[in-house]
C-alpha cells in the first residue's frame, strides 16, 4: 500500500515492506496535497542481477536510490558519514568504511553525553535550502538504524583517517574534493551526476571541511569539537 512520508521536508510517496517500512514510521506525514519525490524502487529486477541478496535488502538499497537520485533536484544529497548535533549544529564524520566514523561519533556521546545526539549514523541526506545547508536524518541510516527525524544546520565535515597522535587541520584543494565525492553515491545515472558535481562544488565552497588523524582516545572528541565548532568544551 502507498504511503506518504516527510523526508528532508519533501513528500515522498512510496509503497514499502520489511525494513524500509519499519525504518520510515518516523516520517509518515498527514494531510498530504501534493508529491515531491514518487519511490519505484524496481527491487525485483535489482533482485534478478543481485539474486544473492534478500528480497528486504533488495527493497532497502533500490528505495535508498531512487530517493537519492530524486533528491539533487531540490538541491540535496547523500554524504556516506556519521552526523552528530551539539549546541545546534550537525557535523560529519566521513571516511571509508572501517576507518572508524561510528566509533569516533560514541567518543562524542562519551564525551559530551546528552549535550550530544546522533542525527543519521551512516546516511545523512544534506539540502541547501535558501542558502543555508542543513543535514538530516533519513529512514536510511545504515545496519543500526541509528536516525532522527528532524533537520539541523550544518556545521562542518571532517573527513577522518586513523593515526598514533590527533591532529586535525582545515581540508582544501583537490584531497578535498576527492575524499568527499568518494563518500557521495555515485549512481551512473548521468543527470544525477551532473547535478551532485554542482552540488558538491556548492558545499565545498560554503562548507568547512576539515581532516583528522584520530586514535581512540576521548581526546580526540574535544579536539574535534573545538576546531569545528571554534569552541572549546570546559
Amino acid at each position: 500500500m502507498k504511503r506518504y512520508y516527510q523526508i528532508t521536508d519533501l513528500i515522498v510517496e512510496m509503497d514499502t515492506f520489511g525494513r524500509t517500512e519499519r525504518q520510515a514510521v518516523p516520517y509518515l506525514a498527514d494531510g498530504v496535497q501534493k508529491t515531491d519525490i514518487l519511490i519505484d524502487s524496481k527491487w525485483q529486477s535489482f533482485r534478478e542481477k543481485f539474486p544473492f541478496i534478500s528480497e528486504d535488502e533488495s527493497e532497502y538499497y533500490c528505495s535508498a536510490y531512487s530517493f537519492y537520485t530524486q533528491l539533487v533536484d531540490f538541491n540535496g544529497m547523500m554524504l556516506h558519514s556519521s552526523a552528530v548535533v551539539k549546541d545546534g549544529r550537525a557535523y560529519l564524520f566521513s571516511a571509508p568504511s572501517g576507518t572508524g566514523k561510528s566509533t569516533h561519533t560514541q567518543l562524542w556521546l562519551e564525551v559530551f553525553g546528552k549535550d550530544v545526539t546522533i542525527l543519521n549514523d551512516d546516511k545523512p541526506a544534506l539540502r541547501r535550502i535558501d542558502g543555508t545547508w542543513y543535514a538530516y536524518g533519513t529512514p536510511w541510516s545504515g545496519k543500526h538504524d541509528i536516525s532522527i527525524n528532524t533537520r539541523v544546520p550544518l556545521g562542518g565535515i571532517c573527513v577522518l583517517r586513523r593515526g598514533d597522535v590527533n591532529k586535525i587541520e582545515p581540508y582544501r584543494g583537490v584531497g578535498a574534493i576527492k575524499d568527499i565525492f568518494e563518500q557521495a553515491p555515485k549512481y551512473t545515472n548521468s543527470d544525477y551526476v551532473g547535478k551532485l558535481l554542482d552540488l558538491l562544488n556548492q558545499l565545498l565552497c560554503e562548507v568547512p571541511v576539515w581532516q583528522m588523524d584520530c586514535n581512540m582516545d576521548p581526546e580526540a572528541a574535544r579536539m574535534s569539537y573545538a576546531a569545528m565548532s571554534g569552541r572549546k568544551e570546559n
